[in-house]
C-alpha cells in the first residue's frame, strides 16, 4: 500500500484543495483484513486541509441493547441486486443485517422515493450504500431520514441539487466519448414519458469498458442478464444532497471507465467523504473485489456508536 497527495478541485469550486488519499492495490487487500486504510477528506481551512489517517479497527464492541446498523445496498444501471452478492455474504457472515434491494432505474425522483419508502420500514440505524447510479438514488433517498447514519458511494455519482446523473460521468468516460449508437441498444417501453427510451449496453462496451476486470465468460453472462435503464434516470435533476448532512465514504476504482476517477474524486471532496482509492478494478469492482468494498462498508458501520 502506498500513499500519495493529489490536488483536486471539487465540482462547482475553483479552489484546489490538497488532500492525502490512501491508495489500495488488489494485492494489498489481504494485508488489510479487519481494517480499512482511508483518510478523511476534510474541508480546507486557512491553515490547510484537515486530515486524519490510520488503521481503523473494525472490531468495535457494542452493548447488548445497541442494535447493529442495517446495511442497505442499492445497485446501479445495467445491473441488479445480485451484483452485491459478495458483500451480502461477507456482511451476513459477520452478523450484520443487510438488504440488497431492487432499484427501478426509471426516474431519479421516483427511484429515490421507492428506496426511501423501503428505508422507512427499517427500525434502527441504517448504513446506505449505492453503486453507480445507485449513488444518485441514495443521495436523494436519505434526505430527511434521521435513521440513515452513513452513506457509502461505490464507484458512484453523488449529485448536488440540480445536477443529473448523466452530467457526472466525467469528460473521459466512455459514455461521453463514444456515440450513443455504439454504446446502446435502445428500445421503447410501455407508458414511457415523451422522448424517453430504455437503454441496454452493447456487448463490446459492457465487456471492455463496464466489466473490464472480470473474466470474459463472467462479463458475457452479466451482459446477457443486464437490466435496462431508462433515459429518464440519467436526465432527471437531483432534488437533494444528503451528503451535506450525513457522513459519507467514497470507494473509487482507478480502472473505472464509466464514472471516471477524476469525476468521483471531485464529488468525494465536495462531500468531504472518507476516500478509499482502489488501484485497478473496473466499474464492477463490487463484483470482482467484494472484500475491498466490504471493508469500506464496515468502516462506515463502525463509525456509528
Amino acid at each position: 500500500m502506498s500513499e500519495s497527495t493529489q490536488s483536486v478541485a471539487a465540482a462547482g469550486n475553483t479552489t484546489s484543495v490538497r488532500r492525502r488519499i490512501r491508495i489500495w492495490s488488489p494485492a494489498a487487500i489481504a494485508l488489510a483484513a479487519g481494517a480499512v486504510l482511508a483518510l478523511t477528506a476534510g474541508q480546507a481551512s486557512a491553515n490547510g486541509p484537515k486530515e486524519s489517517a490510520g488503521m481503523h479497527n473494525l472490531s468495535i464492541s457494542r452493548t447488548a441493547d445497541q442494535p447493529k446498523p442495517t446495511v442497505v445496498l442499492v445497485h446501479g444501471a445495467w445491473a441488479d441486486a445480485s451484483s452485491w452478492s459478495g458483500e451480502v455474504k461477507s456482511l451476513q457472515n459477520l452478523g450484520y443485517p443487510v438488504r440488497a434491494i431492487a432499484n427501478p432505474v426509471e426516474n431519479l425522483t421516483t427511484d429515490a422515493e421507492f428506496v426511501a419508502d423501503f428505508l422507512k420500514s427499517i427500525p434502527g440505524p441504517i448504513v446506505l450504500v449505492g453503486h453507480s447510479y445507485g449513488g444518485a438514488v441514495i443521495t436523494n433517498a436519505a434526505a430527511g431520514l434521521p435513521n440513515v447514519k452513513a452513506l457509502v458511494y461505490v464507484d458512484a455519482s453523488a449529485p448536488a441539487p440540480g445536477e443529473t446523473n448523466g452530467q457526472l460521468s466525467g469528460a473521459d468516460s466512455v459514455l461521453a466519448t463514444k456515440p450513443a449508437t455504439e454504446l446502446f441498444t435502445t428500445t421503447t417501453f410501455p407508458n414511457a414519458p415523451a422522448g424517453a427510451s430504455e437503454l441496454y449496453l452493447n456487448e463490446d462496451i459492457f465487456i471492455h469498458n463496464f466489466a473490464n476486470d472480470l473474466p470474459r465468460p463472467e462479463a458475457e453472462q452479466l451482459w446477457a442478464s443486464q437490466r435496462g435503464a431508462s433515459t429518464e434516470a440519467f436526465d432527471t435533476p437531483s432534488t437533494a444532497a444528503a451528503w451535506t448532512s450525513i457522513p459519507s465514504w467514497y470507494f473509487i476504482s482507478t480502472g473505472d471507465q464509466i464514472i471516471t476517477p477524476t469525476s468521483e474524486l471531485a464529488m468525494a471532496h465536495r462531500a468531504h467523504s472518507t476516500i478509499t482509492i482502489f488501484h485497478g478494478g473496473s466499474h464492477l469492482t463490487l463484483i470482482s473485489h467484494p472484500e475491498a468494498v466490504t471493508a469500506v462498508i464496515r468502516s462506515a458501520v463502525n463509525s456509528i456508536h
